[in-house]
């Protein structure tokens, strides 16, 4: 019988659609065995167990970081003894998951899970480190760790937005250098994106033209702009065709940043500090559960 694990984020043990969900395939003879985290660590700790056990398939129930921890604890297994990834979105933004499609309806998402065929995807790398989805750096980082978590839940993904202008307004800009394929930056900016998928900050979409199995980073930088000018870097954001002044956007195999000094970045929305970063992307390292006609894949 396949084995099917379920790495749930424990804020999330109590709500009753998940139970249901759980409970309804159960009643379809599915069996399905959950683990739930309590504090950082548990998730690395259920990969691992689940690894060793032959699990089949581990699906990550949770928001982005919840993602995130189960990606970088699968990675430190050889390919061929991982299980498939699948995915049951239960975050405030969903990035990922809403990005590829992925039902948001608990119950829908886990027959996907179960049911699904994988799909081989890419990974980002930045140092010694994964992600799945985004990296972020400037205001962008700012908003993803400052917004009140009753704000989250109260506008959802609008409260990345809202504290995103007002970061933009009065943020500090970063100064360093950048280097990728064929680009050399150097100056001030004041956010920046290496993107593997499309968006971030509770929807708010980065890197339109991205996919999660083209062995390409699709990267932003917003430079530093006059208040003045806010209607145009608007225009560039939304708009990558639009004439650019202050958003660059391009795509490469790797990234390396040199900020003047340390700076944080997050990696699917969890922190991570660095006073130099080598981003680049690991070919269809992953084997993941996506819809049929899941827009982010060639």
């Amino acid at each position: 019988m396949i084995k099917i694990r379920i790495i749930l984020n424990g804020k999330k043990a109590d709500q009753a659609d998940v139970r249901a969900a759980v409970s309804a395939l159960r009643e379809d003879a599915v069996k399905v065995e959950v683990r739930v985290t309590w504090e950082k660590g548990d998730a690395t700790r259920f990969v691992d167990e689940a690894t060793k056990e032959g699990v089949s398939r581990i699906i990550a129930a949770g928001g982005d970081g919840t993602i995130n921890e189960v990606v970088n604890a699968m990675l430190t297994h050889e390919a061929k003894e991982c299980p498939i990834l699948a995915i049951m979105p239960l975050g405030t933004a969903n990035d990922f998951a809403s990005a590829c499609n992925i039902p948001k309806d608990p119950l829908e998402a886990l027959r996907l899970a179960i049911h699904g065929s994988p799909s081989p995807v890419d990974v980002g790398k930045a140092n010694d480190r994964y992600f799945l989805n985004v990296a972020t750096g400037g205001f962008v980082t700012q908003v993803t760790a400052e917004v009140p978590q009753g704000l989250k839940n109260l506008l959802g993904g609008s409260a990345y937005a809202l504290a995103a202008i007002v970061k933009s307004l009065g943020f500090e800009p970063s100064q360093g250098r950048l280097l990728a394929e064929g680009i050399e930056l150097q100056g001030s900016a004041i956010a920046g994106a290496v993107c593997n998928c499309r968006q971030a900050g509770g929807g708010q979409v980065l890197a339109p033209e991205a996919y999660i199995n083209d062995g390409l980073l699709d990267v932003m930088i917003i430079l530093t702009f006059p208040i003045s000018d806010i209607g145009q870097v608007i225009q560039e954001i939304l708009n990558p065709s639009y004439e650019s002044r202050y958003v660059r956007r391009f795509r490469s195999k790797w990234v390396e940043s040199w900020p003047q000094r340390k700076r944080t970045v997050n990696l699917d929305g969890e922190p991570y500090e660095a006073d130099h970063i080598r981003f680049e992307v690991m070919p269809r390292q992953l084997k993941l559960v996506l819809p049929r006609g899941c827009p982010c894949l060639l």
